[in-house]
């Protein structure tokens, strides 16, 4: 199984805790600061799991999805935000996220939703 995660974030703090966490269970884990940044990244790396802010300097989390959607359709691509009021659910579903969650969050479920998107990437590519 290949497992490693992007985390996109501005915040260093938000990027440390979920290598950090993250790298524990076992994935190899990969950072960036911005969209501009993560696109760079994915050209070298094949990463189908990604965290990804919603608010970011440059292109925001809401169209790096989109594009990543476009580019790689069966990838998880997880919503992170500390602005629920701004990007709703429903914003986030029809740009392709596979799941949404608000800041603070719960590593343990973080964590879950990790696995779990490794196990439906897995499935997909036996079909």
């Amino acid at each position: 199984m290949d497992n490693k995660i992007l985390v996109v974030d501005d915040e260093q703090m938000i990027r440390d805790l979920l290598d950090e966490t993250l790298s524990e269970v076992g994935f190899s884990v990969y950072t960036a600061t911005t969209g501009e940044e993560a696109l760079n990244l994915l050209v070298k790396e094949n990463i189908e799991v990604i965290f990804l802010d919603l608010m970011l300097p440059g292109m925001d989390g809401i169209n790096l999805c989109k594009l990543l959607k476009k580019n790689k359709p069966t990838s998880c691509i997880h919503a992170i935000t500390g602005y629920k009021s701004t990007f709703d659910l429903v914003t986030c579903l029809e740009a392709g996220f596979d799941d949404y969650f608000p800041k603070p969050f719960d590593l343990a479920v973080i964590t879950k939703a990790a696995k779990d998107s490794f196990e439906k990437i897995d499935r997909w590519k036996k079909i």
